[in-house]
């Protein structure tokens, strides 16, 4: 047991000494106490001062799926530990090898999985799968990857070159070459919406390919709903273009499922709610809910034959992901797939979902400061706005004030922040699939009074 566990002082300190934490200013730290999150049940979690709090983004960023305190994953996964806790990926596990044969199954059309142990890595290894295609079958040309405004891909500097969220960016390039934005497909900020939108946001896409070239292009890399640049559905008839245009330019279409996999939006993968073939999925966050670290790069056969050439030394994916090779990752993965079908968590997803949706446009008839409503499954969004006339965003600060107001009454929620540039303005919801009506519309009450409060 540690040493300071009747003496929270002590672990606040090393805290605020030592640790450097994600996604964090540290100045306030030197007047304030750092937040030490110490047990989690369910839908709720403790801090070292014993403060309860309903968790909305499930570990803060849309991991735990499932929920806190699984002594069943925990003990699948110690056992593994004990008998056969690593091997590097040249060679296979059994667990390896059995959760990769359950996770195809829930994804018709696509073939192998290549096991990684964050997003970021599992993006790195579909750019690296798409350049080392682009030398090997086209002499090096197609070897460009399109990437959206708004989306994003991870936090490694060739994921932030396919970034399409600029305060994100800001002071790490320069960049790796080789990747180029497309324009986002959000209705709400479009300058021309209504009926055939969607066909047109795809064609915008289009545009970019025939001004690059299309034999330039290897691949197209898009978030099947954009998660921290707004909570973004694509409009009805993009998803159906995309893929025509992906097919007629002979370009692979790469989807990043890290948020929206493992049933956040009420199917298997968001990608499922469009009818999307894609060549390339990734995933990582909901795959073992936060009990091990893991993520999955899953092809086609396809695209694995491709590399598939004996006479060649160098033909093989030479690639390798050290923790890749943990058995613990896909023990997890399967405790947590078997714990979504036993419990119909796809389904609870989408009909709590449904109702988290439904909430919000209660709020929004009583709050002007709403003006749009937006998401699939528990992944909900509300953008705030100065004005609905003028759809002016609400200022960040004003924002971040309303997430603040929900945390000291227990509540903990999101928003779109330090992303896009004058456009952090949408409060993001994503609590685990095991969430009930209650938990909902405690949630949807904590934001109605922060609101009240805030924007008076």
């Amino acid at each position: 047991m540690s040493q300071y566990h009747n003496d929270p002082a002590s672990v606040i300190e090393s805290d605020r000494a030592h640790v450097w934490h994600h996604l964090a200013q540290h100045k306030p730290f030197e007047t304030i106490d750092p937040q030490i999150i110490v047990e989690g049940k369910g839908m709720r979690v403790w801090d070292i001062t014993g403060k309860e709090h309903l968790d909305a983004v499930s570990g803060g960023v849309w991991t735990v799926n499932v929920g806190y305190g699984r002594t069943e994953i925990a003990d699948a996964v110690r056992d593994q530990l004990v008998k056969m806790c690593y091997f590097a990926g040249a060679k296979g596990t059994i667990p390896g090898a059995e959760f990769a044969q359950r996770l195809i199954e829930k994804m018709p059309g696509l073939d192998r999985v290549y096991y990684a142990n964050s997003g970021s890595e599992a993006n790195e290894k579909a750019f690296k799968m798409v350049r080392q295609i682009s030398h090997k079958h086209y002499g090096g040309k197609k070897h460009t990857i399109l990437y959206r405004d708004r989306d994003y891909h991870g936090t490694t500097i060739a994921c932030l070159s396919a970034g399409g969220q600029q305060e994100r960016n800001a002071q790490y390039g320069p960049f790796a070459p080789g990747f180029v934005e497309v324009p986002h497909c959000l209705e709400y900020r479009a300058d021309h919406p209504g009926e055939g939108y969607g066909e047109r946001a795809a064609q915008a896409i289009e545009d970019v390919i025939l001004r690059e070239g299309p034999d330039t292009i290897g691949a197209l890399c898009l978030e099947p709903i954009t998660a921290g640049g707004g909570i973004i559905v694509p409009p009805q008839g993009y998803w159906e273009r995309v893929q025509e245009i992906c097919k007629k330019y002979d370009i692979l279409l790469h989807i990043d499922e890290v948020v929206c996999g493992l049933g956040r939006t009420g199917t298997w993968f968001g990608y499922q709610q469009f009818g999307i073939k894609p060549d390339i999925v990734t995933m990582a966050k909901g795959v073992a809910s936060g009990y091990a670290a893991i993520s999955c790069c899953v092809t086609t056969n396809e695209v694995f034959e491709k590399f598939k050439d004996a006479d060649d030394p160098l033909g093989y994916f030479r690639d390798i992901s050290t923790f890749g090779g943990c058995t613990a990752g896909p023990v997890a993965a399967l405790e947590n797939m078997r714990i979504i079908e036993e419990e119909n968590l796809c389904e609870n997803s989408a009909a709590m979902g449904n109702r988290l949706h439904q909430n919000l446009l209660d709020l929004m008839n009583k709050h002007e400061c709403i003006g749009e409503v937006r998401g699939m499954g528990l992944f909900q969004g509300a953008e705030l706005v100065k004005s609905r006339e003028t759809r002016e965003p609400m200022d960040e600060k004003r924002v971040m004030a309303v997430v603040a107001d929900c945390l000291k009454n227990g509540v903990i929620i999101g928003a779109s922040n330090r992303s896009m540039p004058g456009f952090n303005n949408t409060l993001l919801f994503a609590p685990a699939l095991i969430a009930t009506a209650d938990d909902i519309d405690q949630i949807t009450n904590a934001v109605d009074q922060a609101l009240t409060r805030v924007m008076a």
